[in-house]
This record gives C-alpha cells, sequence and structure tokens, in this order.
C-alpha cells in the first residue's frame, strides 16, 4: 500500500512531505507538553485556557494573512519565513517564563499551543502555504493520494514526537533536573529541526510570478458550496476546541497520568490517525468522499461522548487512540477536494480562508473550556464538544450527501442544491 501512494512522488513532493514530517515531530511533542509546562510555571487553568485561545486567534489570522502573502509572493519564500519565527519564539519560550513573553511567542509563531494539526501533522499557520505549493506538485488524477501521504507522513513523524514528550520526566527523574529547566531542550531542539526546514525549503523550486486576481462574481454555486462547508465546520471545530486543546492538562487533571504515559498515548493514537491517512482515499473510492468523511467523523464523536465514564487512564487512553482512526480520516479528503475546485493562482488564499473559518470557533472554545473544568467540572467540555461535533456530522451528511468531487463525476464537480 505504501509503495501506490509513494512511488510516483516529484522531487519537490518529497521535500514538502519531509518538511512536513520534521515540523509535525516537533509540534508533536510541544503540543502534548506546551499546557503541562504552563501549568508547572505555576499558571491557574483560565490563564492556561486563556493563552490556548489566544495562541488559536492568532493563529486564525496569521493562517489567512500568510496565505494571501503566499499567493503575493511566493509560498517557498513565506514557508523560509515562518520557519525563522519558529526559531524567535522557541528562543522566547527557552529564555522567558513570564506570561508576556509566552503570549508574545505564542503570537510570533504558534508554537506550543494551537498549532498542533489532526492527528500530530502539526503546521499552524503554515499548513494553508504548504497545501498551497504541494498542489501544484500533482495532478488531478493522483492528488488525493499525495495529500494523503502527506498526512500519513506528518502523523507518522508526529507519533514519534510524542514519544519525546516524555523526556523532561527521564530528565527529572535520571538526571534530577528542576522541573522548569527539564522542558527547555524541547524547545532548543524545535530550533534545530526549524534550521533543517529552512534549508529543505530553499531546496523547492518555485518560479512564482505573482497574478493580480481579475474582478469576478464570487456569488458563484462553487463559492456558496465552499462558504456552507465553512461555516458547518464552524460548528464541528467549536466542538472540538471545547475538548482537543487541553486533552493533555484533562489527562493530567483527571488521572494524574506521568508524561511518559502521555507521550506513549499520542503516539499510538498518530499512528493509528496516519494509518487512516492511508486509507481514507481507498474507502471515499468505493463508499464516496461525503460518507467517509461523516461516518467516520460521526463514530469519532461518539467516542469523545463515552470518554468521561472512563474509569482508569488505560480505559480512556484505549478510546482516545480509537478515536484517533476514525477522526481524522476527513482531514486529507477535505483538503485535496479545496485544492481541486480553485484556480493555481488563489490556492494560497483559499486554503488560508477555509482554515481561518475552522480555526475561528477555537479562539473561543479553550477559554470556555477551562472555565467549565474550573467552575463545574473536568467532563462538561466533553460532553458539550462532543455533542456540537455529532450534530455537524449528522447536518453535514444530510446538507452534502448528493455533492460529488470532481474525481467523482469525472473532472465536474457537483454542487449541492442547498
Amino acid at each position: 500500500m505504501i509503495e501506490k501512494f509513494f512511488g510516483d512522488l516529484q522531487r519537490d513532493a518529497i521535500i514538502l512531505m519531509t518538511s512536513r514530517g520534521v515540523r509535525a515531530f516537533a509540534f508533536s511533542y510541544l503540543s502534548v507538553v506546551f499546557t503541562i509546562y504552563l501549568s508547572q510555571l505555576g499558571y491557574t487553568t483560565m490563564t492556561v485556557g486563556l493563552v490556548v485561545t489566544i495562541a488559536y486567534a492568532s493563529g486564525a489570522v496569521l493562517t489567512a494573512l500568510w496565505g494571501f502573502l503566499a499567493d503575493r509572493y511566493g509560498r517557498k519564500n513565506i514557508l523560509m519565513l515562518l520557519a525563522l519565527l519558529t526559531i524567535v519564539s522557541n528562543v522566547i519560550y527557552i529564555f522567558f517564563d513570564h506570561i508576556i513573553f509566552i503570549v508574545m511567542a505564542v503570537i510570533i509563531a504558534n508554537v506550543g499551543a494551537g498549532g498542533s494539526g489532526a492527528g500530530g501533522q502539526g503546521g499552524g499557520p503554515m499548513s494553508p502555504v504548504e497545501q498551497a505549493l504541494l498542489a501544484e506538485k500533482c495532478s488531478a488524477e493522483n492528488r488525493n493520494k499525495v495529500f494523503a501521504a502527506n498526512a500519513f507522513v506528518g502523523s507518522m513523524m508526529g507519533s514519534l514526537g510524542a514519544l519525546v514528550s516524555g523526556l523532561p520526566q527521564y530528565l527529572q527523574e535520571t538526571h534530577h533536573w528542576q522541573a522548569i529547566p527539564s522542558y527547555k531542550p524541547l524547545f532548543a531542539l524545535t530550533i534545530v529541526f526549524s534550521c533543517v526546514l529552512i534549508f529543505a525549503y530553499s531546496r523547492i523550486d518555485e518560479h512564482h510570478v505573482y497574478q493580480k486576481r481579475e474582478k469576478k462574481n464570487y456569488a458563484t454555486k462553487a463559492n456558496k458550496f465552499v462558504l456552507k462547508m465553512s461555516l458547518l465546520g464552524m460548528i464541528d471545530n467549536f466542538g472540538g476546541g471545547l475538548i482537543s486543546p487541553l486533552m493533555s492538562y484533562w489527562f493530567f487533571l483527571r488521572y494524574g497520568v506521568e508524561l511518559k504515559s502521555l507521550g506513549l498515548m499520542f503516539f499510538l493514537s498518530y499512528f493509528l490517525a496516519a494509518m487512516s491517512f492511508l486509507s481514507a482515499p481507498l474507502i471515499a473510492r468505493r463508499i464516496g468522499v461525503v460518507r467517509t468523511m461523516a461516518f467516520s467523523h460521526g463514530l469519532a464523536s461518539l467516542t469523545w461522548l463515552c470518554l468521561p465514564f472512563a474509569p482508569t487512564f488505560t480505559v480512556a487512553a484505549t478510546l482516545t487512540i480509537i478515536r484517533s482512526y476514525l477522526a481524522y480520516m476527513d482531514s486529507p479528503l477535505r483538503s485535496s477536494f479545496i485544492m481541486g475546485v480553485v484556480r493555481p493562482e488563489d490556492r494560497g488564499s483559499a486554503a488560508g480562508l477555509t482554515t481561518l473559518s475552522r480555526h475561528v470557533p477555537v479562539t473561543i472554545s479553550p477559554t470556555l473550556s477551562a472555565y467549565l473544568m474550573q467552575s463545574f467540572a473536568l467532563n462538561v467540555p466533553i460532553w458539550i464538544g462532543g455533542s456540537l461535533q455529532l450534530f455537524h456530522d449528522c447536518v453535514f451528511y444530510f446538507m452534502f450527501r448528493d455533492v460529488k468531487p470532481p474525481e467523482e463525476q469525472g473532472g465536474q464537480a457537483q454542487v449541492a442544491k442547498v
């Protein structure tokens, strides 16, 4: 199966996928430890939630901004700039612990909170720029396969990165490091990886020529379709934002779990997510893209609703791991579809705007989640978030069950009448 996905890739696509893997490795361990690191610094649950909210808010704005600038000044150049900003962000984490500097670092590069993509893919604002550039390196016939392979690499490397999140605990137990300094090597390691990314992106061949957009009617059927998908996706991501950003923190408070146990859980979660990325195009070819996205995500939402009833960490971790296979199957399919229906010169902006619409709800939900945890009960955000996501899955299926992407219509997309 793996040969089928990687056998006919262009050189630049391989560079982009390798870079995606390096980035996912770093973003993965940072996303596992970041909220716990803030807790170790002495910040309250509300403060932790507020920092994550700021991360998503800044990420939402920057995602759209970098997507627009990538279309204007070149996607390769913007990716190199974002890697440089990641270095600046992690330097701040190493030398400063005050909340003002932490917020500044989060805003600069969205690193540590709000930057980890589905299934440990990682990327923050880099993702839409990367998607637009990757779309240039594949054809309409193999686009789903290329995007699935890219997501697979990200999730596999993210699973390995999650194991590294146990490094602070190892340094504390084996070498008797103090709690706060034991997290610093992870930030230093991210700086090294970012230097590698700058070199890798510089090797990509992109002959960028800015094309001024012509004035056109945006109220087309295709644009209305994308708008409706984005608006519905806001419900999904508001629900997900109540749970995912503080998931490590929830396990830490609920079960008192150690970092190395969390690392192993996320390793297995991201590994299964990677398997789902490989199987997503195969399943979609049999039952259709919309059914694949709606059914898999619906089962994942039901798993969320079962999680608070888990009596032990082992049971809860098992549910979380199983959910990972189901929850992220739609990610490469959705990205591939968006890149397939927009003009090549608009891909960066389209990816940035659609990603923005999915990030906006998460600018609110982490703070609300932290408030619900602190004022009511730890499980309340999970019940509310899971219910919202299940509602989204049902409405999504009934609204778009008749929509066929280009590859299912012989190159002609069919727009739903809704």
